[in-house]
């Protein structure tokens, strides 16, 4: 099932980018009076498709390989190594016939639609769901082995600033941008004594490895309701309690409730847990007068068959929210695109400068499809975050200087409109076949180091 749900995921995801990114040459090709013969997702080898239907002079299709898509414009040295249109005179429709800057534009549509795209998400998540904050009063909760852990953090220190600057939110803390920065220091208070910790300059590379962030915001483990008839309810715990320690051993986020408690179906657990009467007439919940307050109790529970006691859990960290309207929106949505950006060009220059492994850092189609399977999994803004980053970085790729990509043609273009005519067609056509060689080759890598380097 869960191959089933990777790769329904993944295949939603390049479908959605390729259209976008095709749409881009597409719609900039119509728009200068240029023929389009194709306009494929996905690629037709050896005319393997799952669907084709041509309007006008155009032939629509669902290639049946889905690793990207392609629009044929007449005229074009493409991805299909098509020679026939050089034995004739160029035509007014064609590609070659145009002037270089609407050539240009049109090499240059893609990119610029992926952006958009991205843009698009961003603007849309934006004016639906608002913006949520959570402030660094919330404590850190650093995972065992994490990169957090190896730089002196523990569950309980909170953040003061990043790289000196001072910090109010946690969304400040884990800013993409820092991460791809030269350098990244924190700035932290543990134990109330203040401390600046410098993250190693492979942080990226370490994050990968542990295939998790390893630090988030602490969700301490407050019960919010008591199940009838449950073993919790048996056993006397109350809505408002906080749970202390599970066989002796201190929890401090309701992740490490669950985990133990799972792990231990049908065994008897010691749970201790402190509870200050009366709660809140608000909801609200004061963990560390609790802590300090509380009557502690030692109760012996036993989880049911299916690793459950027949609690819930209390929402304790405080956020601050607020609805966008669409200015604001749009405002915000461009924000975090220009960020983005400048973060995915930093952290590719971490990696062509050595300071980021390029085997651990870069993912495939495999590495891929299982982030957008997991970005799913935990709803529908994180899958859309995940499209939307993914979006950048194709457009960034898509941008590179590389022969058979559109950087590559958009500087062979170029070099035309500069020296005032076309460069000999066998010397476009041999970097073309060099370019999908480079490319394939990387692919393969790519799909190599994915199962190398999960």
């Amino acid at each position: 099932m869960d191959f089933l749900s990777t790769t329904f995921y993944f295949i939603i995801a390049i479908f959605i980018l390729v259209t976008a990114h095709e749409l881009g040459h597409f719609l900039a090709a119509k728009l200068f009076g240029m023929r389009v013969d194709k306009f494929y997702i996905g690629f037709d080898f050896y005319n393997l498709r799952l669907w084709k239907k041509k309007i006008g002079d155009t032939e629509y299709g669902i290639g049946a390989f889905p690793l990207g898509g392609y629009v044929k414009i007449a005229g074009m040295v493409d991805e299909s190594l098509d020679t026939d249109f050089q034995k004739s005179e160029p035509e007014p429709w064609e590609f070659r016939a145009k002037p270089v800057w609407q050539r240009l534009i049109v090499l240059a549509g893609g990119v610029a639609m992926n952006m958009v795209l991205a843009a698009a998400i961003f603007i849309a998540m934006a004016s639906v769901f608002g913006e949520s904050r959570t402030s660094v009063v919330n404590p850190a909760y650093v995972e065992e082995g994490s990169v957090y852990e190896s730089m002196g953090m523990q569950t309980g220190d909170r953040f003061v600033a990043v790289n000196g600057q001072p910090v109010q939110y946690w969304e400040e803390v884990l800013s993409p941008k820092n991460f791809a920065g030269q350098t990244l220091t924190y700035t932290i208070l543990q134990d109330e004594n203040r401390k600046t910790l410098r993250a190693p300059a492979d942080i990226l590379t370490r994050i990968n490895e542990n295939q998790a962030l390893g630090i988030r915001p602490l969700m301490a483990p407050v019960i919010d309701q008591v199940l009838g008839n449950q073993p919790a309810e048996k056993a006397g715990l109350k809505p408002g309690a906080l749970i202390t320690a599970i066989n002796d051993e201190p929890v401090h986020d309701w992740t490490e409730v669950v985990d133990i408690i799972s792990t231990n179906p049908g065994q008897t657990i010691s749970v201790a847990w402190k509870y200050l009467a009366p709660p809140a007439d608000d909801g609200t919940v004061d963990v560390s007068k609790i802590r300090e307050f509380g009557t502690q109790t030692v109760s012996d529970i036993v989880p049911t068959s299916t690793g459950k006691i027949g609690i819930a859990l209390k929402q304790t960290l405080v956020i601050d929210h607020r609805q966008l309207n669409l200015a604001d929106a749009t405002t915000y949505g461009l924000e975090q695109t220009w960020n983005l950006t400048v973060t995915t060009v930093q952290g590719f220059g971490k990696i062509l400068t050595g300071k980021e492994d390029f085997r651990k850092s870069l993912g495939g189609p495999i590495k891929i499809a299982r982030i957008a399977n997991q970005s799913a999994e935990q709803g529908l803004s994180s899958f859309l975050y995940f499209l939307a980053l993914l979006s950048i970085s194709l457009a960034f790729i898509n941008i590179l200087p590389i022969p058979a990509l559109d950087g590559g043609q958009f500087v062979l273009n170029a070099i035309e409109g500069i020296i005032g005519r076309e460069i000999p067609f066998q010397l476009k056509m041999r970097i073309q076949q060099i370019g999908m060689a480079l490319l394939l080759t990387l692919f393969l890598f790519f799909i190599i180091n994915d199962i190398i380097n999960p």
